[in-house]
């Protein structure tokens, strides 16, 4: 049976990664996926394969599901408040279904 969740996608500069990861853990999240990305924004072009001068500028896209909107509406606040009025970034609440909702 499928439950309602809600996913937190987070795309950020990979310098935000353990901080992003600490406000997600935080907030309950119990796990995530990050991946490493590219793509054209306001501010940059990145393309993801290219080196890049200093790895910490290169940007990844962080998930997480969570069973609670909630908590989730709370992890995307927090990270809006405290990281993306001095960095680039975008962090956007996505509503799914999921099976195992204790797992989440």
């Amino acid at each position: 049976m499928f439950h309602a969740a809600t996913k937190v996608t987070i795309i950020a500069e990979r310098l935000l990664q353990d901080k992003i990861v600490k406000a997600l853990e935080a907030g309950g999240a119990k796990g995530y996926t990050v991946v490493d990305g590219g793509g054209k924004g306001e501010h940059f072009t990145r393309i993801e394969d290219s080196a890049s001068v200093v790895n910490a500028f290169s940007i990844i896209r962080i998930e997480a599901i969570l069973a609670s909107d909630d908590a989730a509406r709370a992890i995307a606040t927090d990270l809006e408040t405290n990281f993306f009025n001095q960095y680039s970034g975008v962090v956007y609440l996505s509503p799914i279904e999921i099976l195992r909702p204790e797992r989440f």
